[in-house]
């Protein structure tokens, strides 16, 4: 058994250390030196959980590459169970452009995926079975794999997904919305807006995350409860993964008795924790077990 299956999500962050965020108009600009490591939403998740001591499980697509290294390295450090398909396409990357303060800019190569979903349905709906959560990352691989996976999970198993920093009107996003109970969307492009989105998609828990300005639990067309961010408690590196570190703090806490709004303000924690680490292989001890 699982505490936590993650569906889809791996992939390689390129980071680089720029002066600000835009750039200077430059031809060339000396930087700190350019690390390849493991990253996207699906290992954020993945490694956050781990380090919060859940048993993880992820399964998703690499590429036969060095990149694919990169991510297989950087799981067989862990506890994390992989279930691991060929990515004709080749592994998904971003180039994480992070400022001096922390701040990141994302530029994201997805690598579609092309063809029927790389696994059966019943080897998806047989690890859901086997976790005590699930958690879907918006990946295009598990969209006809979504009504099956829905279906199987048991009562009392719940599933959450992160829209990032969805408007509320692509419709890439919507079924990924459709089929969880736990949405967790970026505010960045919904603004006043996400009472709106909350109301919309009720009866599910939406929450809004909002980098320095905390976040928001969401229930239906209710008043939201704010969720004040946390001190650092230590310089911000990098808040790359900062995202990915509440999804798990939040999933962590609800799986250990919390209630949300307790789970979401130690998921703060979390959260701000994380941010004092450069990238997702979090050391034992950093991120805060209760």
């Amino acid at each position: 058994m699982y505490d936590l299956l993650v569906i889809g999500g791996l992939g390689v962050d390129v980071r680089v250390r720029v002066p600000a965020i835009p750039l200077p108009a430059a031809d060339s600009v000396p930087v700190d030196p350019i690390d390849l490591r493991i990253g996207n939403t699906g290992a954020g998740v993945a490694l956050a959980a781990d380090a919060l001591g859940l048993r993880v499980a992820v399964v998703d697509v690499i590429g036969a590459d060095p990149a694919g290294d990169v991510v297989r390295a950087a799981l067989a450090r862990t506890g994390v169970h992989a279930v691991l398909g060929d990515a004709p396409a080749g592994t998904r990357r971003s180039v994480n452009l992070v400022d001096p303060a922390g701040r990141r800019m994302s530029l994201y190569d997805p690598r579609p995926w092309q063809g029927p979903p790389p696994f059966p349905a019943g080897e998806v709906t047989a690890l859901a079975r086997r976790a005590t959560h699930v958690h879907l990352s918006i990946m295009d691989w598990t969209l006809p794999l979504l009504p099956a996976l829905r279906a199987a999970l048991p009562d009392g198993v719940a599933l959450s997904t992160d829209l990032h920093d969805w408007d509320g009107a692509n419709a890439y996003h919507r079924p990924f919305a459709e089929v969880a109970d736990v949405v967790f969307v970026s505010g960045v492009r919904l603004g006043a807006g996400a009472g709106t989105l909350a109301t919309a998609l009720a009866p599910r828990t939406v929450l809004v995350t909002r980098g320095a300005d905390g976040a928001e639990v969401h229930h239906g067309a209710g008043d939201p409860t704010p969720v004040p961010a946390a001190a650092p408690p230590a310089p911000v590196l990098d808040t790359n993964g900062a995202g990915d570190a509440f999804a798990a703090g939040v999933i962590a806490g609800r799986l250990r008795g919390a209630a949300l709004t307790d789970a979401a303000a130690y998921a703060a924690r979390v959260a701000a924790a994380a941010c004092t680490h450069d990238g997702m292989e979090y050391p034992p001890g950093l991120l805060p077990r209760r």
